[in-house]
């Protein structure tokens, strides 16, 4: 039988697992199993030949009971509504396991960015902020970069929700630059985030991270910065990484420059100089001590689980591991850092940046990186203590810790 890749029925399977183990309250159960607001509307754009071309656009505000709705914003020409719901989800139960009091939001536009012109873009962008802005703001619901979107585009969302609203709220959006208000260490937050729940788990499976070997599938934002915090932090050897064209190999280490200033020129990684061309699908069967996928959901399923040759994954992707893998895994004894655990750093330093421009005052980088590396640290902790104590792999622990917390919250506001 073929495995239901849809993302959010597996966002729901996740949850029903968790609230099993859980014994939760059946109603609570129901009501947390859904989105509480969705908007789906059409945004018209001006192109520059003249003509109005009409996109659809999406925002989910899945849960709020611990605090305002938080997530990225995702052009691409593939988007769907169930893939923003089970993003928004997942930004839920990741906002709440490393404790942080926001909620869980995302956002999307069916919309290929590499066929629009500058122009076009500003004003899908801005397009899009017009619908949404009676919905979102600081103390409702706060947007972010997510998939082909960036500082640039959250800099025009933020322009055009200020023009809208005729006063300055520089936290409605975060991943902005720096001279809008954006905080210190957000691009790299992500990776650098994933990066200390590795630490953490090479720690606690006894495994010296030195010199060991590490494939990273996807190099895109966070892949290209998982790449060299690795190397420079961690001090792996990265052998092997890939993008939507294919990836590249060589078993004594990628230089991480070399592979950037390659990928800059022609767009791609494969035939960077001294590597060997690889498949996407080879690369996560690889032999390594560490496998990152980076990229998007479902890769690892159940027609690959059994040939994974790592020991341990951590998931940047969001999704990237189908429940029917997560068995075999677990079977194989392979543990896995879970999505809204790994990659939980962007949405932790937006959190940072949002406590910043509420009061107009900025943190260096390094304290950042110090906050951001405790909050991941004793997050990973309560998941791993969680697993252990009740028996499950490691996913369904971290929706222990965090489906306890959204129901608690949802429970004293009764709500349910």
């Amino acid at each position: 039988m073929s495995e239901n890749l849809n993302p959010f029925t597996i966002a729901q399977q996740q949850l029903d697992e968790a609230t099993a183990v859980l014994r939760l309250n059946p109603d609570m159960h129901a009501f947390l199993r859904e989105p509480m607001r969705e908007f789906h509307f059409s945004i018209p754009v001006k192109m520059d030949d003249g003509h109005t071309k009409t996109f659809r656009g999406f925002r989910v505000q899945y849960n709020d009971a611990r605090g305002p709705a938080k997530g990225g914003i995702r052009f691409h020409p593939h988007e769907t509504i169930d893939t923003v719901r089970a993003l928004a989800a997942w930004m839920t139960w990741k906002t709440a396991v490393v404790n942080v009091p926001l909620g869980g939001g995302k956002g999307g536009v069916i919309c290929n960015p590499r066929d629009l012109s500058p122009g076009e873009l500003e004003r899908l962008s801005r397009g899009y902020m017009r619908a949404i802005a009676r919905y979102v703001g600081l103390t409702q619901d706060v947007p972010a970069p997510d998939v082909n979107t960036n500082p640039q585009i959250m800099a025009w969302m933020l322009d055009e929700y200020e023009t809208i609203t005729g006063h300055r709220e520089p936290g409605v959006i975060t991943g902005k630059p720096l001279e809008l208000g954006g905080s210190a260490g957000r691009g790299p937050a992500t990776a650098m985030g994933g990066i200390f729940t590795i630490r953490e788990m090479a720690k606690h499976l006894g495994i010296n991270l030195q010199g060991a070997t590490c494939a990273i599938q996807g190099f895109g934002n966070v892949g290209s910065f998982a790449t060299k915090l690795a190397t420079e932090i961690l001090g792996m050897k990265v052998i092997a990484v890939s993008d939507e064209f294919g990836g590249i190999i060589n078993q004594h280490g990628l230089d991480y420059q070399a592979v950037s200033q390659h990928l800059k020129r022609t767009g791609k990684v494969e035939g960077t100089p001294n590597t060997e061309p690889l498949a996407n699908e080879d690369l996560l069967t690889l032999k390594v001590d560490v496998l990152i996928p980076a990229a998007i959901e479902n890769q690892i399923t159940a027609s690959n689980a059994d040939k994974i040759q790592t020991r341990f994954i951590a998931e940047l992707a969001n999704g990237p591991t189908t429940p029917a893998a997560d068995n075999i895994l677990y079977d194989r004894g392979i543990p896995v850092i879970p999505d809204f655990l790994c990659n939980a750093g962007g949405v932790t330093v937006s959190y940072f940046e949002m406590v910043q421009n509420s009061y107009q005052f900025y943190w260096e980088e390094n304290m950042i990186n110090e906050r951001l590396d405790a909050l991941m640290s004793k997050a990973f902790h309560d998941v791993i203590h969680m697993a252990g104590d009740k028996k499950v792999d490691n996913r369904v622990g971290a929706y222990l810790v965090a489906v306890n917390r959204v129901a608690e919250a949802v429970r004293l506001r009764g709500w349910v």
